[in-house]
């Protein structure tokens, strides 16, 4: 194996086969067909392993806000029959999977002060399954996998001195060089596209800013951004404030055509 076989094969980690909502280039692998396999198979194993919560107000409350998102033209496009279960557990999060899944643990509630910040959260899960980034995950490690693979066999069979250091050091700056900042490029790429969708379903988009104020003041200590998957909520907020301007036509837009969703807020 030479060196000419090992940069093809990081250039093709490189190259962009594909374009996100927002225009981004993406490295995009997988059929779609089996993300929604994937995306279907994991939503029935959380089911079958999570209790769902059974309480009438709580399930009328979240299919109410999630509604309003899952039945704007752009989402409808990734599936027409979106499934939303309420999990009755107290983490603080929602999911969004291929094959038009939503998930949206109890805890969330307690953080989500009104339905436009619950609109926030879940109109940027569905940000992550309209811009395919778990397709671009997986891509994006099966790339790294196999171009870590050919450069060891590579070093074994020059016998390149301190392999397993050199590889282990790969392996590292990998995950925080390459994979890490993916990540935290997804998430910042789910709140720009989310932010779209909740105005355009007619939440206020200020919101958004509120619910990460919220979500500071719950989160506790945040590792280093640098070594996060997340952005940091200063980051988040700083983001979301100059992106407002830009969205709040689709709110304006929407509230004068009719769409001001009235979602009840139930009691916890």
């Amino acid at each position: 194996m030479n060196n000419k076989v090992i940069l093809i094969t990081l250039f093709a980690l490189l190259t962009a086969c594909a374009v996100s909502p927002t225009g981004r280039k993406q490295l995009i692998f997988m059929p779609e067909s089996q993300m929604v396999v994937m995306g279907v198979q994991s939503f029935h194993q959380m089911r079958d392993e999570t209790p769902e919560v059974k309480d009438d107000a709580i399930n009328s409350y979240v299919q109410c806000v999630a509604g309003a998102i899952t039945r704007l033209p752009k989402v409808q496009e990734s599936s027409t029959d979106w499934e939303v279960v309420v999990f009755d557990d107290a983490t603080v999060n929602a999911f969004a999977l291929p094959g038009g899944k939503i998930g949206v643990y109890k805890g969330l509630l307690s953080v989500t002060e009104t339905p436009d910040q619950l609109a926030a959260v879940l109109g940027h899960e569905v940000g992550h399954v309209l811009a395919r980034h778990g397709n671009e995950r997986v891509s994006q490690n099966f790339a790294v996998g196999q171009s870590l693979a050919i450069l060891d066999s590579w070093m074994a069979a020059s016998n390149k001195g301190n392999r397993q250091t050199v590889m282990s050091a790969l392996g590292l700056g990998t995950q925080v060089g390459v994979l890490l900042p993916f990540s935290r490029l997804h998430e910042s790429e789910a709140d720009r596209i989310g932010l779209d969708l909740m105005a355009q379903a007619g939440f206020d988009p200020h919101e958004s800013v509120k619910l990460w104020q919220n979500m500071s003041k719950d989160g506790g200590k945040q590792p280093p951004q640098f070594l996060s998957t997340h952005p940091s909520h200063s980051t988040r907020i700083e983001q979301l404030n100059g992106a407002i301007p830009q969205v709040l036509p689709l709110y304006q837009q929407a509230q004068a055509g009719g769409k001001r969703p009235v979602c009840k807020m139930p009691k916890l």
